[in-house]
């Protein structure tokens, strides 16, 4: 066996590990018993030791750098040795048992923010989140300590969105805040009140699963590769090239969330799907970054799922799956899905103003992480940031500081690459929208395959092999901007509101 066939082999055997604690955690959140929280919070800790140790073990630190050695004129080999040192270097930051003990824990305070959102009660789920918390300070300490980041918010960042710092996303969201809050604010003093009834009414979960289904396979989401099924809040899940798992959740007055959320997960799991074969359970053959992540999710969910040409093919489907809509045009529906209104729920704003949805989460993870705010304060800071950036404020802790599972998942860090994902959504629309031959056209016929085929090309293919900015610039001719985002939304604004 050569050194190259040493090195992906037992990178093969942790890719598997990893593989198998995704399927314990899906099945967690969507199939399990709530009895069997206990059991599974053991195996999962069982997995993430197994996994951190065949991570950390020297051996594998023996084979990589005989590949290293061997990679030669082979840029593959050496992209495969730089993408694995990155992974070895951050797990060998971490003890095992410091991985082992957030994994055990971080299982309980699934089930605990499951519970505690339906109950809308943040009282039983802070002990938990403070365990998670004081956990997640530690972990980053170890990683400045090895010299990964010189912050600790600077290390988490950097498990997502590789090389992203504080300084840079404090710069990024106050400027979007700077160019949104005006929007917001014209909007507002418009007088225009949108018609939201063409997307209101009755909607049988029933019906709006077979229409999300539908457009998702429709799109290229390959259901012979994956499944759809419900729970608290939608994620997608991959165990492999084969099995990329979505969710949902729905709304019976109200079809926008369970068919954007449908088209919102099946654009992750296309990117996931569309990773390159030859390089599965490689170092290369992930996700560059979750910024990119999102670009796919939102490019759908945005881009595709909220335009005119696609309610033009979109439209039949919709008469056919609810029936008493019958007299709903893509006119009259066209401004309830560009609305721009402040809300509670990030997953429902509106794309104007989600962003400050993420502005505010970024807010209060740079307190939670300078130890400048109690866990059990941070429901009042919370309603007290949402008030001055959207001025509105949560009744019930469910539509406050318990509406997203991050926190429970120790996943600080996280949400600051939504916006990312939004920013370089709209930059690779626009670039596919000029090199594919009439693509709106395309969308209205439901031909939805050379899209699909651009970004498989331009971004899926290329797993880890570029960075995240590197995979922007060669996709698009640019360095990623937020204009093409911000005349997305002035566009869509304009025809609207009138503004």
């Amino acid at each position: 066996m050569t050194a190259a066939d040493s090195f992906l082999s037992k990178w093969a055997d942790i890719a598997a590990l990893g593989s198998a604690a995704a399927v314990l955690s899906w099945d967690q959140e969507t199939k399990m018993p709530s009895k069997g929280q206990a059991a599974r919070g053991h195996a999962l800790s069982v997995l993430a030791g197994m996994h951190h140790d065949q991570l950390t073990d020297p051996g594998l630190a023996d084979t990589i750098a005989a590949a290293a050695d061997a990679a030669g004129g082979d840029p593959t080999l050496a992209a495969q040795v730089e993408a694995a040192r990155r992974d070895v270097v951050r797990a060998s930051a971490i003890p095992g048992d410091l991985a082992r003990r957030m994994a055990e824990v971080k299982s309980r305070a699934l089930g605990s923010w499951q519970q505690a959102k339906a109950d809308a009660d943040f009282g039983a789920f802070a002990p938990v989140l403070s365990e998670v918390i004081a956990l997640t300070l530690e972990q980053a300490d170890a990683l400045v300590d090895a010299g990964i980041a010189e912050k600790p918010y600077d290390a988490l960042l950097d498990a997502y969105e590789p090389g992203a710092t504080e300084a840079q996303l404090a710069e990024l969201l106050g400027d979007l805040r700077a160019e949104l809050s005006p929007l917001v604010k014209a909007v507002a003093d418009s007088g225009v009140m949108v018609d939201e009834s063409p997307a209101r009414g009755a909607f049988p979960d029933a019906a709006q699963l077979s229409l999300g289904r539908t457009v998702a396979g429709a799109l290229g989401y390959d259901f012979d590769a994956g499944r759809l099924d419900a729970s608290a809040h939608p994620f997608t899940s991959s165990f492999g090239p084969g099995d990329v798992r979505i969710t949902w959740r729905s709304e019976r007055d109200d079809f926008r969330p369970g068919l954007f959320g449908i088209m919102h997960e099946a654009g992750h799991a296309m990117y996931e799907q569309g990773l390159p074969g030859d390089l599965a359970r490689t170092p290369l053959g992930e996700a560059v970054s979750l910024g990119i992540h999102e670009s796919q999710s939102r490019l759908w969910e945005n881009q595709v799922g909220r335009s005119r040409p696609f309610w033009e093919w979109a439209l039949p489907l919709f008469h056919e799956a609810f029936p008493e809509s019958s007299a709903v045009t893509v006119d009259s529906l066209f401004p309830a899905l560009h609305t721009i209104k402040p809300s509670l729920i990030r997953v429902e704003a509106d794309e104007a103003t989600y962003n400050l949805h993420i502005v505010a989460r970024f807010e209060i993870e740079r307190r939670i992480m300078a130890g400048a705010v109690d866990v059990n304060d941070l429901p009042e800071l919370w309603s007290d940031t949402y008030d001055e950036l959207l001025g509105v404020r949560p009744t019930s802790v469910s539509d406050g500081v318990l509406q997203d599972i991050h926190w429970a998942m120790g996943a600080i860090g996280y949400f600051p690459t939504y916006t990312l994902g939004n920013l370089v959504a709209a930059q690779l629309f626009d670039a596919a929208t000029d090199a594919i031959d009439d693509l709106p056209g395309r969308i209205a016929a439901g031909d939805f395959e050379p899209l699909l085929d651009w970004l498989r090309k331009n971004v899926h293919q290329h797993g880890r092999r570029l960075s995240a900015d590197e995979l922007v610039e060669h996709a698009t001719g640019a360095p990623l901007s937020s204009e093409p985002f911000l005349a997305h939304l002035r566009t869509t604004a304009r025809e609207v509101y009138d503004i």
